[in-house]
């Protein structure tokens, strides 16, 4: 690592600035070599050819990028960052208040024990999965049913996973009961 001293040679020897005029521009920019070439050059003070090794000039780029650039500035044009995050938190919103209209359902024997909101069941799935993902599973060793109430529209009919589920596991349940019978006559 540079120290100091070393910095300000650097950037004499690449500008042909003075000694004064390299440390004060490292100062001003908190002893960034670049940031104190680019303060410098910002100044006037840069010698020509010198300039060139800390060029900024961007190479030759190819035309599938430039297109790409071109439709990302039409697209982006116009919209500010604010505006941006604005429409991030809505679709957030969104995605969170449809999470809260529809409901997960645990039904046993056919009655509703529990009824929670969809985004309260994902987020403790997601936190406490070593707690979720368990009681799921004993639930449907006990009989117990899952549902979802107000989806719209699913490609995947998530209540007949759901059952599907249920009835594996209560298949399970019996061959291994009959299995238990056999062993004991």
């Amino acid at each position: 690592m540079m120290d100091n001293l070393d910095k300000v040679e650097k950037i004499r020897e690449k500008t042909g600035v003075s000694y004064e005029e390299a440390k004060d521009a490292l100062e001003r920019n908190d002893w960034d070599v670049l940031d104190a070439l680019l303060y410098l050059e910002s100044l006037g003070k840069l010698n020509g050819e010198k300039t060139a090794v800390y060029s900024t000039s961007a190479a030759p780029v190819s035309n599938e990028f430039e297109q790409a650039q071109k439709t990302y500035e039409k697209q982006t044009k116009g919209r500010s960052f604010g505006e941006t995050v604005d429409n991030i938190f809505a679709w957030v919103a969104k995605i969170a208040k449809r999470g809260w209209e529809i409901k997960f359902k645990v039904t046993h024997d056919g009655e509703e024990k529990v009824s929670l909101p969809l985004l309260v069941v994902v987020l403790f799935t997601i936190f406490a999965f070593w707690i979720s993902i368990p009681l799921l599973i004993i639930g449907l060793i006990c009989g117990c049913k899952y549902s979802f109430e107000g989806i719209d529209t699913v490609s995947v009919n998530l209540n007949d996973l759901s059952n599907k589920a249920s009835e594996m596991v209560n298949d399970i349940k019996k061959d291994m009961k009959e299995k238990k019978d056999k062993k004991d006559e």
